[in-house]
């Protein structure tokens, strides 16, 4: 039997007061110096023979082909693309010699932004610029790499465009000087540099002569729009690989002697194996061996198919400590929470009780149950451990807490294990955790041969850590002339986020952060919830609870049930007052004026008709880390079958680098918003779900879809990530659509079967 997993240490957890008491030192962060490179933090990039490395962020070969290094995880968003097209474009390369490597672990690629969002505490904000300095300290000094909510080109973006200024000026300091003039004249076009006259020179001939010149203390970057790479839409680097089936991902790989594994886990909650059949797979062609753990099974064999069939004969038995999970169980704790005394006021602004006191008060009740990511590609992972160490490759949206992990279970230290991040077949968060690979490691240590370990479907879907179930109770007070006084949103939500950062930074099991997090209010759990309107008096207070479901980070994280509760009242409030539903927001947007601009565009373009009955439109709106977005849709029912025969949706999310792959995200939120709309969670008994199966999920199909459109507006701002934004708008619009289609309010995600 294999060695049971150490317990991890709390050394990962987070930001507390004694941290920032004591976390003193040199001020890091994610500081790209480069007229002198940070002296605690140089790039460890390994460089073939013909390779010079540049910066952090970039290589050059001999060839002159321009290798980007980039840190973030490629689920499908382009990111790979972006990135180096923000370095090219300020370098002056040819976009046809850019090509694209994964960065290794370092505290030069810490996502310092993704870290200040998700570890603010109290404490943090009550200290202001010292709180973030301690977090992004915190961050790098951990090298906490993370990719999600839409951080990667607001993080990097400076980074990637000094990087690639930096390598211009040392390129052209080293041609001048090969030319005997002054290094001012010389410039970078199409990956030739150039005095401005006859001589040219490519970038791969001096190179290597580039890096020993030293930076001027102001970096010069790239003016006027001659030949500019950003703001195009230049063909995404990783199509071609994708399209000719070249492109690796955690199944594509092959090792000598590899074996195949299946995994079957217990119910949901604190499950340890019981029992199993060790006799019956013998029986099965290409068996090799049934690894079992406290917690887990695995079933070994020479194919994936032997695999499977050993394991469905070894019948594994699971004893369930604690109450079963339910749907009915989920939506009684959400509602006793509100009772509960962990309840806490998180947002304010002006006094209500004056407001409410005496006052006819509007409220209505809206319920989200959990979401399910749903990714293309289960969880996969391919592991080779041996006396000298450990490799392990998969897709992980956090390599250096993958790494820690399956150092730890392993009984290694981190640097004894080498991970190598693979781009993931979709993700929508899902591959934030860990544990595929920490299995596939200990399954490879006990088989002494290297292991690829697939999740089937099944595995995946009763293993998956959901988006948060949540419950709203919304009062509000409507003045004479329509306008909204006062507005309360009380919301009964478990904080997903919370609980994943305690399962993949501490190590906590999935049910012990769910428990850890109950008691515990906080802003991560109602973001999306502070009203963008021009309300005088409102409050947003957050009720925590244990639902019993271990939740995980997802694509949108609360705003997915925060704006499906304030855009489905706020139209709501608007048919109360008797009001145009557009004209009632827009009255409320005066200072908020991108968010208006959207929303008229939104309108204009889908040819609003005022939200009358039978129309089957409806709208809303949606600001999220400087993006803003309104979402137009018509839909309606055919007998039980929801049907969205067009979606418009204008964004104002900053100057985007790729517009198309902006716009590529955008649709993607936009289907991903429906498929949560439509179907994409399950309900619970016996903690499993009743159903697993993808065709069985009232999930949209081609059919269910009609006209997609996507209008980027015209923007100078700094660029915002999409990637999240446009998921949360979906469900609301259509709620308000149908209701002028049925005269019937909906006030529950999925919204199909619901009264």
């Amino acid at each position: 039997m294999a060695r049971a997993p150490r317990k991890r240490t709390d050394r990962n957890r987070g930001i507390d007061r004694r941290t920032l008491l004591v976390g003193g030192g040199a001020a890091a962060g994610l500081l790209i110096a480069w007229g002198v490179w940070p002296r605690s933090y140089q790039p460890n990039l390994n460089a073939g023979p013909d390779e010079t490395v540049v910066n952090a962020f970039l290589k050059i070969d001999r060839a002159g082909q321009i290798i980007v290094i980039v840190p973030q995880t490629e689920m499908g968003q382009g990111v790979t693309t972006v990135l180096p097209q923000i370095l090219a474009d300020e370098l002056g390369a040819d976009w046809r010699t850019v090509a694209v490597q994964s960065a290794p672990l370092s505290p030069l690629y810490a996502n310092t932004l993704l870290a200040r969002q998700w570890l603010a505490t109290d404490w943090t904000r009550l200290l202001g610029d010292a709180g973030d300095w301690a977090i992004g300290q915190y961050a790098t000094r951990s090298a906490l790499m993370l990719t999600g909510g839409g951080t990667s080109v607001p993080m990097f973006h400076d980074a990637y465009r000094d990087a690639g200024a930096a390598a211009r000026v040392l390129l052209c300091k080293a041609a001048a000087a090969r030319w005997g003039i002054a290094w001012e004249s010389c410039d970078i076009q199409d990956g030739l540099i150039s005095d401005g006259a006859e001589r040219r020179m490519k970038i791969g001939e001096i190179a290597s002569d580039g890096v020993n010149f030293d930076l001027p203390a102001i970096l010069p970057l790239r003016q006027g729009q001659d030949g500019r790479l950003s703001g195009q839409d230049l063909p995404r680097l990783d199509t071609p690989s994708k399209i000719d089936g070249s492109h690796n991902f955690a199944a594509d790989v092959r090792l000598p002697d590899m074996v195949y594994a299946s995994i079957r886990q217990g119910p949901i909650g604190d499950a340890l194996l019981a029992g199993l059949d060790t006799r019956a797979p013998a029986g099965v062609t290409g068996f090799l061996k049934l690894v079992r753990q406290d917690r887990w099974v695995a079933a070994v064999a020479s194919n994936t198919w032997a695999a499977n069939k050993a394991l469905d004969l070894a019948d594994p038995v699971f004893t369930l400590r604690g109450a079963p999970v339910s749907s009915a169980s989920i939506d009684e704790r959400l509602e006793k929470a509100f009772s509960g005394a962990s309840g806490r006021r998180l947002y304010a602004q002006g006094d209500l009780l004056p407001v409410f006191e005496g006052a006819t008060i509007l409220a209505s009740e809206y319920q989200v149950d959990a979401g399910l990511h749903l990714a293309l590609e289960p969880l996969c992972a391919t592991a080779r451990v041996n006396d000298d160490g450990a490799e392990v490759w998969m897709a992980t949206q956090a390599p250096g807490l993958a790494r820690d992990a399956i150092a730890d279970a392993l009984g290694l230290s981190p640097r004894a294990v080498t991970l190598y991040p693979l781009h993931a077949g979709g993700s929508f968060g899902r591959k934030m955790d860990w544990e595929a690979g920490v299995q596939a490691a200990l399954i490879a240590r006990d088989m002494g041969r290297p292991v690829q370990l697939q999740w089937s479907r099944l595995e995946d879907v009763i293993q998956d850590r959901p988006g948060a179930p949540a419950h709203a109770r919304m009062a509000a007070k409507l003045g004479r002339n329509g306008a909204i006084e006062g507005w309360l949103a009380k919301v009964a939500t478990p904080c997903a986020l919370t609980q994943t950062w305690a399962r993949i930074a501490g190590g906590a099991l999935p049910h012990e952060a769910a428990a850890g997090a109950a008691d515990t209010a906080t802003r991560l759990a109602v973001a999306g919830m502070a009203p963008p309107y021009a309300i005088p008096n409102w409050a947003v207070d957050h009720y925590p609870a244990d639902v019993g479901l271990p939740l995980g980070f997802t694509r949108g994280n609360a705003h997915l049930h925060g704006a499906f509760f304030t855009e489905s009242f706020v139209d709501e409030l608007a048919h109360l007052a008797n009001m145009e539903a557009m004209s009632f927001r827009i009255q409320m947007l005066g200072g908020n004026p991108r968010l208006a601009h959207c929303l008229s565009t939104a309108a204009a373009m889908g040819g609003w008709q005022g939200g009358v009955p039978g129309s089957g439109q409806g709208i809303a709106t949606h600001m999220m880390d400087g993006a803003y977005a309104a979402v137009l849709v018509e839909a309606a029912m055919d007998g039980a079958r929801l049907s969205v025969s067009r979606i418009v949706a204008a964004v104002d999310a900053g100057d985007q680098v790729n517009p198309d792959i902006a716009r590529q995200q955008i649709e993607g939120g936009l289907i991903y918003g429906l498929a949560y709309a439509m179907g994409a969670s399950v309900p619970y008994e016996r903690s499993l779900p009743t159903r697993a199966l993808l065709g069985r999920m009232n999930l949209p199909r081609l059919g269910d879809i009609g006209e997609v459109t996507v209008e980027l507006m015209r923007s100078t701002a700094d660029p915002a990530g999409v990637g999240d934004l446009a998921a949360p708008l979906v469900a609301p619009a259509i709620a308000n659509a149908l209701y002028t289609w049925t005269g019937q309010r909906l006030r529950s995600l999925p919204l199909v079967g619901t009264a």
